[in-house]
């Protein structure tokens, strides 16, 4: 294992899955808070046209899917209330983008490994120009959300009332949005358009099962994040199976695992303070 971790693009790998799975938690707790799931679906289905689209023309697949998630995002964040409640339209639209990719993949045999990759993550192949993109995009949206965090929660929980109370919310919107485009262009490098919900859902999703309290939430998330890709890529590394593969496994295992566990515990948990209080009294 010592020998390996020595290699560059195993130490290429690591630093783009640290910092791709800490963005994608923190992301991710709004995604669930907003309920905003499907249109993270949708667009790992567009960074997918983008990536295979990009390899055509002879870009770079990274960059294709940013800039095509991007642009998408930033149109269903600009038309924001009017989209909700078409999810079918939504969902035809996404499809004829899907089916584009599809086309654009038969049209690109030149290099099966890198069509394979867009599908299910090549993040041990990350080149020099992918991990200086990720950590400029990464940072860059890190940034962003520390500005816009209070607003942001403030007119997700509860959006009436943040809009009359002056926050921007169409704006918070527009701009989540984009972070939510870069963010799920920066995991399908890990784990491919197929299997983008490993990293921007369950860590949230189980961690909303944990905690109640914002910071806590996101931290249980960010933990939880690391420990699918990091135990992802050794388990990947000490069996030589795909490292999506392992990621994908450990976020839906522990989900399913622990979300009726923790489900059953709490009411008990609570039930027993109850109790303890009303003797206390």
């Amino acid at each position: 294992m010592e020998n390996l971790i020595s290699h560059q693009f195993i130490q290429y790998a690591f630093l783009a899955g640290t910092l791709i799975s800490i963005i994608s938690a923190i992301v991710g707790y709004f995604v669930v808070l907003r309920a905003k799931a499907f249109a993270a679906e949708s667009l790992s289905c567009v960074g997918f046209t983008g990536a295979t689209g990009a390899a055509i023309i002879g870009l770079s697949s990274l960059a294709g899917t940013f800039l095509f998630t991007v642009l998408v995002a930033l149109g269903l964040g600009a038309f924001g209330k009017k989209i909700r409640g078409r999810d079918i339209e939504i969902g035809m639209v996404l499809s004829f983008a899907l089916g584009l990719g599809v086309l654009f993949l038969k049209l690109y045999t030149s290099n099966a490994a890198e069509a394979v990759g867009i599908l299910f993550g090549s993040i041990l192949s990350v080149t020099t120009q992918d991990l200086y993109l990720s950590f400029a995009t990464g940072f860059f949206a890190l940034a962003v959300l520390a500005i816009i965090f209070r607003p942001l929660l403030f007119s997700s929980i509860d959006p009436e009332v943040a809009e009359a109370r002056g926050v921007p919310v169409r704006m918070l919107g527009i701009i989540f949005m984009l972070l939510l485009g870069i963010t799920i262009a920066e995991a399908i490098l890990v784990v491919g358009v197929l299997l983008v919900f490993a990293l921007l859902i369950a860590p949230a999703a189980t961690a909303s099962h944990i905690s109640n309290k914002p910071f806590k939430t996101i931290l249980i998330s960010i933990f939880l994040g690391l420990f699918f890709t990091w135990g992802g890529m050794i388990l990947g590394l000490l069996f030589h199976v795909p490292v999506s593969f392992f990621i994908a496994s450990l976020a839906s295992s522990v989900y399913l695992l622990a979300v009726p566990l923790i489900d059953n515990i709490t009411p008990h948990f609570y039930a027993q303070n109850s109790h303890g209080d009303h003797e206390v009294a």
